[in-house]
């Protein structure tokens, strides 16, 4: 019953609820890689978040700056500034890639993969591209609220997420 019920509250719209809707490009990415490959969703999608997350992030830099705030608590450490090589508060972009880290370290902290090596799939160029085609045309073009995203992009961040 309680799967049932988190199931029903994670398809019902409610997620989404201030946020404009939420941007499903990544779980369409992974569809494709589900559709040929025999991984389950979750791990695909895993696999592929980082990838989709590295490419986007500039585009809607705020959802990730407050992603990483109010999930993982960044702004509350002092950490190294990797761009500047001293201790210093971190700049939003910073902070928004700090975020994407942290949520790939957690992603293998429950022994989830975080690349589609890691998947255990090894996509050939071919493979790649018709993916990327075919969530094109799944999509009817384009998808995405955080950058729309389309065939090309499609295939930028299957060959990242290598």
């Amino acid at each position: 019953a309680e799967v049932m019920w988190a199931g029903s509250l994670s398809h019902n719209g409610l997620t989404g609820c201030g946020s404009g809707g939420g941007d499903w490009a990544c779980h369409k990415l992974e569809h494709e890689i589900g559709g040929m490959f025999d991984v389950a969703h979750g791990a695909g999608l895993a696999a592929i978040w980082g990838s989709w997350a590295r490419y986007v992030y500039r585009d809607c830099l705020p959802r990730f700056y407050q992603f990483a705030l109010r999930v993982w608590n960044v702004a509350d450490v002092n950490v190294y500034s990797r761009a500047e090589g001293n201790r210093k508060g971190l700049t939003e972009e910073e902070i928004a890639l700090e975020g994407i880290r942290r949520t790939e370290d957690f992603f293998r902290e429950i022994h989830m993969p975080t690349n589609l090596r890691e998947l255990g799939i090894h996509p050939t160029e071919e493979q790649l591209t018709e993916m990327a085609h075919k969530c094109a045309l799944g999509v009817g073009g384009f998808i995405g609220s955080a950058k729309k995203l389309g065939e090309e992009d499609f295939l930028a961040i299957y060959r990242a997420s290598m």
